[in-house]
């Protein structure tokens, strides 16, 4: 079988002529030694990059195929000045990107030197659904990396002496952020998906990732932050195109109207996806900057990116010179990057540059912020287990949604209440504990209710809801928590009442039906950003352990990521349940990885 998709990936990007000045080309040459650690065999067939008949398992062919595409080293500037690597059989006819773009922990504000500082955009790929960008982190040191901005020199690929500088990619890293994106867009999270992860036997790795557009808001900050007006509006006109070509947006109105439809396009997506990552506790390092986050909101760069078991609101990340935000101020931060893009298209359509403050009022902000509350309300619905047709009704219906935002209330106060042990340091930053588990109340309530069991008392509902960090003083039984219980259970029934009368259902066929979805959605062993890094390393460990094949590993990244799908849906017309690997040894390693999802499910 021949797999010349492969080839058509060779440094080759429009995005050349579109900013030509956005971006550090880079001659490559073959990196030897590399192994195809991992292959995603449905995004391949999503992209067209191999037929749709084709069986999950890497041939030789297949195998050569990756690696002539994706295993390589850049040739970057410590490499002439040394005059190392500069001929050979093994270097790449073509040159490929490290991109520019804005970076808030640079020294330079402007994006003058900053960007992909150890990636390279691979190329594109033109399939049967739509075009897709392809990048490889790892590939070597650049000089757009934190470390050459602020030491002022340029590092040899490699170099462990200079952390993230040295241009490569951490195998385990690379290995949970296959899992996670994976889960993600299994979940309907917008993300980024790992295409591969080839693996080198110093435990480093090349992590390849595509999109249908890897366009950050940083890209087209840096332009505005320098006031240049002709790369600015020509990058915005490329990303409008893109999403036209691909089929995610209809075709703009002509002029200046294409970009205020741009702007409302943009809104719509930061505000749904900021809702969206308040309620299912994902938290995704928005900046300024616009740097960690892709230009349809989808994640990039998993480095930094948790899904919480509960919601630790005041979780920060340290990236040693700063703190990140918390998942409370992701929203206003996704505000900001609004604001900016106000700021652009009112750039780009009057040529005057204004300052950002003049955008503070803008009208496209009460428009964030009517999607932001309309899909947290969604997110709610879905929570309580109601199906996307039911949602799209019930979202229409006033009276439903009245009684939705008070009880949403209550369930934000029982989210967001903290121990009395205030914030205390972890191994990456600061966090402070989550008292109760509102998933869990949302699972168990509806089988107690179909059992006869309504009201149920305060004292069980409090054993329901505490999660392991809450101590008897941080839930006490004070007046004001039964009131809040009592109100709790009053609202859920008037929701699922009035759903019932709204939809022309039994109300006990539909608390049935709430019962088995939100089992699902609402599950006990719902993966952690912690669990995810002990599951990587264990896949790892064990896959060298016990000699295991690349089929064997490639069916346990299924099972896995099959075991943490949480849309019932995707379950309908197929069978779930207990795993199935035919090896008993890689049965072992996956009740391991199980266990290790169970025991850290309230973490971060």
């Amino acid at each position: 079988m021949r797999y010349s998709g492969f080839a058509r990936i060779d440094g080759t990007h429009p995005y050349r002529t579109a900013m030509p000045n956005g971006f550090v080309d880079y001659a490559a040459r073959t990196r030897t030694g590399g192994k195809v650690f991992y292959f995603n065999f449905a995004l391949a067939k999503e992209m067209g990059l191999i037929p749709q008949n084709h069986p999950d398992v890497l041939n030789k062919a297949l195998s050569k195929a990756i690696l002539d595409a994706f295993s390589l080293e850049i040739i970057n500037e410590y490499d002439v000045i040394h005059k190392r690597h500069l001929k050979g059989k093994t270097i790449k006819p073509n040159r490929y990107m490290a991109t520019r773009y804005l970076q808030c922990q640079h020294p330079d504000k402007r994006g003058n030197t900053s960007g992909d500082g150890r990636s390279i955009w691979n190329g594109y790929f033109k399939g049967k659904q739509g075009t897709w960008d392809i990048s490889s982190c790892g590939t070597g040191a650049t000089s757009l990396s934190p470390a050459t901005a602020i030491e002022g020199k340029f590092f040899k690929t490699g170099d462990k002496n200079v952390s993230y500088g040295c241009g490569r990619a951490d195998l385990t890293d690379g290995i949970s952020a296959a899992l996670m994106s994976e889960i993600f867009h299994r979940n309907n999270v917008p993300t980024e998906r790992t295409l591969a992860v080839i693996s080198y036997k110093d435990n480093t790795a090349i992590v390849v990732r595509a999109h249908h557009n890897l366009l950050r808001p940083a890209h087209l900050f840096r332009y505005v932050k320098q006031g240049n007006y002709a790369e600015l509006k020509s990058g915005v006109g490329y990303y409008i195109s893109r999403q036209v070509e691909s089929g995610l947006w209809e075709k703009p109105p002509k002029g200046d109207k294409k970009y205020l439809y741009f702007l409302k396009n943009i809104t719509h997506d930061f505000a749904r996806i900021a809702a969206l990552f308040e309620s299912e506790y994902i938290f995704c390092w928005m900046e300024w900057d616009g740097d960690n986050i892709l230009m349809d909101g989808a994640i990039i760069d998993y480095g930094s990116v948790r899904q919480f078991g509960l919601f630790h609101r005041e979780y920060r990340y340290d990236d040693v010179e700063r703190m990140s935000t918390t998942i409370t101020e992701q929203k206003n931060k996704a505000k900001y990057i609004i604001q900016v893009f106000a700021q652009i298209v009112d750039f780009i359509i009057t040529k005057r540059k204004k300052g950002l403050h003049n955008y503070a009022n803008h009208t496209i902000l009460k428009y964030f912020n009517e999607s932001f509350e309309d899909k947290k309300n969604q997110c709610l619905i879905h929570k309580l287990g109601f199906s996307p047709d039911m949602n799209d009704s019930l979202i229409k219906d006033r009276p439903f949604i009245k009684t939705l935002k008070e009880f949403g209330k209550i369930c934000s106060h029982f989210e967001r209440a903290q121990s009395k042990k205030g914030i205390y340091h972890v191994s990456d930053g600061i966090t402070s504990n989550a008292i109760f588990c509102l998933r869990d109340i949302l699972r168990e309530l509806p089988q107690h209710y179909i059992a006869g069991n309504s009201p149920i008392s305060s004292e069980f509902f409090i054993s329901i809801l505490r999660s392991e960090y809450g101590t008897d003083e941080d839930v006490s039984l004070t007046a004001a928590l039964k009131l809040k219980i009592k109100r709790f259970q009053e609202l859920y029934f008037e929701l699922v009442d009035h759903a019932a009368r709204h939809l022309h259902t039994p109300t006990n066929k539909l608390m049935a039906e709430l019962r088995d979805r939100s089992a699902l959605i609402n599950r006990y062993d719902r993966v952690t950003g912690d669990a995810i890094l002990y599951v990587a390393d264990k896949i790892m460990k064990s896959s060298k352990r016990l000699n295991m094949s690349s089929e064997l590993i490639h069916d346990i990244f299924k099972e896995f990521v099959d075991q943490q799908i949480l849309d019932p849906e995707h379950f309908k017309n197929s069978a779930h349940g207990h795993h199935h690997l035919k090896n008993e040894k890689a049965n072992q390693v996956f009740d391991a990885m199980l266990k290790d999802v169970r025991d850290m499910r309230s973490g971060i």
